[in-house]
């Protein structure tokens, strides 16, 4: 199973789109700012399951989790935005949060820097932002048989 995975869209949907024709995966988690982003993909591509979270630009969204942990392929993952582990002081309460859960794919965003590392049995994913004028980034997770490889790629 290929996920494709998007944080900081901040209103750039085309963005997104390019990488979702060009990757063709099985699945998108969407790590907000901005959940509407997400919701729009859906509707390009309404086969595509999307997955997401509210950001910190998102505001209140009592509708929505602010954190997710589920399973595919195995792989168990954990998804948040980051804003709430407050990740730009570093991803170590994220990082915490998602070795608790159980998760050996730990996905967040907010701070728009790309970060794909393997630490201690788990992958720990920021796909940079999606939305970025200068140099848009995302992350691929391929998932099989509980594992998983992790990239960061370039829009």
């Amino acid at each position: 199973m290929k996920l494709l995975i998007f944080s900081d869209s901040h209103g750039n949907v085309a963005n997104m789109e390019d990488a979702v024709r060009l990757e063709r995966p099985d699945r998108v988690l969407h790590l907000g700012d901005l959940a509407r982003d997400a919701q729009s993909l859906q509707e390009k591509f309404p086969r595509l399951p999307v997955t997401y979270v509210p950001g910190n630009c998102d505001g209140r969204r009592p509708d929505l989790p602010i954190e997710r942990t589920f399973t595919l392929e195995g792989v168990k993952i954990f998804m948040t935005h980051g804003h709430a582990y407050h990740v730009k002081e570093g991803a170590w309460a994220a990082i915490r949060a998602a070795r608790e859960a159980g998760a050996r794919l730990l996905c967040f965003g907010h701070t728009h820097e790309a970060l794909c590392e393997f630490q201690n049995g788990m992958w720990v994913v920021n796909p940079g932002a999606a939305g970025s004028l200068a140099a848009p980034t995302y992350a691929v997770a391929v998932l099989e048989k509980g594992g998983a490889v992790c990239y960061i790629s370039r829009i």
